[in-house]
């Protein structure tokens, strides 16, 4: 399970040790690998495990803005981003786990992905991580998938 809880910048530690004193982390030294790449591996007491990104950038923030509530179960819902915001942080996180899920996004959502808003807010993140390769791989996959 993954969740991003917008936190900005300086307001880690405590959020971090808020999350580490409920669920057991699942690496040592769990507390200084989230200060490093602000994210928070963790896992329920029944062992499923739990990425808590620590979100703090402008795009992230706006992300946190823009989620809307689902109900998955009867009674039980959760607020989760746009399908373009998944697209923007997929690609750049960059995996080839991200890869495959934004090609299952681009099916399933079609024509009512915002390329214009997803453009808008990747490049700049690309940019930041001298990466702009990622642009093309998208490109690419979304004409495979047109």
């Amino acid at each position: 399970m993954e969740l991003t809880l917008f936190c900005g910048f300086g307001n880690e530690t405590p959020v971090i040790q808020a999350f580490l004193s409920r669920f057991a982390p699942r690496i040592p030294d769990a507390a200084e690998f989230a200060e490093e790449r602000r994210v928070i591996l963790l896992k329920t007491s029944e062992g499923i495990p739990i990425d808590v990104a620590l979100a703090g950038f402008p795009f992230e923030e706006s992300l946190c803005r823009r989620a809307v509530l689902r109900e998955f179960l009867p009674g039980i819902s959760l607020q989760v981003c746009q399908a373009d915001d998944l697209v923007v942080l997929k690609a750049f996180a960059g995996r080839s786990k991200d890869w495959m899920d934004i090609e299952n996004v681009l099916v399933r959502q079609g024509d009512r992905l915002d390329w214009d808003y997803i453009l808008k807010e990747l490049k700049p993140l690309v940019e930041l991580k001298e990466a702009p390769e990622v642009l093309v791989h998208l490109e690419r996959l979304r004409r495979s998938v047109e």
